[in-house]
């Protein structure tokens, strides 16, 4: 298909010339006034701007002002069309923001030249941010799966699979979401830290790859020392998070992550570890994750025992409201018994 370029002049008769050197290799529009550029540009997008600076009421500089503020529109190319040719005019026209201007009286070789070669530069920007999106995906399909095998793969030395990991992301997810439509801690659930959030969430127990077969797959209870070893996975969990990704990923999500991996056995009111935070003292991530990591601890089956009802797990918790989880969390997760159910069911089916 042609390239539609839309022509801006107050003069009809410079209209008619540019449409005639223009109709036969790209498809022309022609506006007469500044004001019918915002009215053409509220239905169509062209592939290019071609603009006069001396228009009555609204001139050039003041039409790509308007165009600059319009986030969908504001890529578009935009070449001038002046018979002031001077340096301060030429300057000020790269200065709005046009990647060319194009003197009047037209040659027609010297405008066609420069509109190719302005279309073939727009061509090769957007291909090039195309490839470079491609690639981002691709990148970051990579990173997430490494951190599925990763955590998969530290499940799988205490008994369990990595459905574990799955399973809490899911919880997760499910909790954060009903806390948005709720209108809670929107101050803090953006959209990109609730992407992070989620694509953290199973690397909580990372650290578990620093403790001993010996405590990790004891099929008993743990002795003091073994206990203290074991929490020891949080702050490790966090160390090797902070030491080995942040090469790869951006900070935020490195400190999520951490935080997560970090502060996911502290307690609302105190008493967790390793570090006896207590209330909002406790990054949001972590205060998230306790909830989704305990409710999936108790209703699934381990080598050592079954898994409870939802109503056994919910009754569990509730003891702990306001002492390990934080009383609007768990309010908020408990709420959801609905789509707790449905979201057990299917992770069931997809085991």
């Amino acid at each position: 298909m042609k390239k539609v370029i839309l022509v801006v002049d107050d003069d009809k008769a410079n209209l008619v010339v540019v449409q005639k050197l223009l109709a036969e290799e790209y498809q022309v529009a022609a506006v007469n006034s500044g004001k019918m550029v915002f009215k053409y540009l509220e239905k169509h997008t062209p592939d290019l701007i071609l603009l006069d600076i001396q228009m009555p009421e609204m001139d050039g500089f003041e039409v790509m002002q308007g165009i600059q503020q319009m986030e969908n529109l504001r890529r578009i190319p935009v070449i001038f069309l002046t018979a002031d040719r001077s340096e301060e005019t030429e300057e000020k026209c790269f200065e709005v923001g046009a990647v060319d201007y194009i003197g009047k009286p037209f040659v027609p070789v010297i405008m066609r030249q420069r509109i190719k070669r302005t279309l073939e530069l727009e061509d090769y920007r957007k291909n090039l941010e195309r490839m470079v999106e491609q690639q981002l995906r691709r990148i970051t399909q990579l990173q997430h799966d490494i951190i599925i095998t990763m955590a998969n793969l530290i499940e799988s030395r205490d008994g369990t699979t990595g459905e574990h990991v799955k399973r809490t992301s899911a919880y997760v997810d499910l909790l954060v979401q009903k806390l948005i439509e709720d209108g809670q801690y929107l101050d803090v659930l953006t959209p990109q830290y609730v992407d992070y959030i989620k694509k953290a969430a199973p690397m909580h127990d990372i650290g578990k790859i620093t403790v001993p077969d010996r405590i990790l797959q004891k099929p008993g209870r743990l002795t003091p020392e073994e206990y203290e070893l074991m929490q020891l996975h949080t702050t490790e969990g966090g160390r090797l998070i902070r030491e080995n990704m942040s090469r790869i990923v951006d900070a935020q999500f490195v400190r999520v992550a951490s935080d997560m991996a970090s502060y996911h056995h502290e307690k609302w009111a105190g008493g967790g570890y390793p570090s006896n935070l207590q209330g909002e003292d406790i990054p949001l991530s972590a205060r998230i994750l306790a909830v989704a990591d305990v409710f999936d601890a108790l209703v699934s089956k381990r080598q050592y025992k079954e898994g409870m009802s939802l109503e056994q797990a919910f009754e569990i918790m509730g003891k702990d409201r306001g002492i390990s989880f934080e009383p609007l969390l768990l309010d908020t997760f408990m709420q959801m018994e609905e789509e707790l159910r449905a979201l057990m069911a299917e992770l069931q089916e997809g085991n």
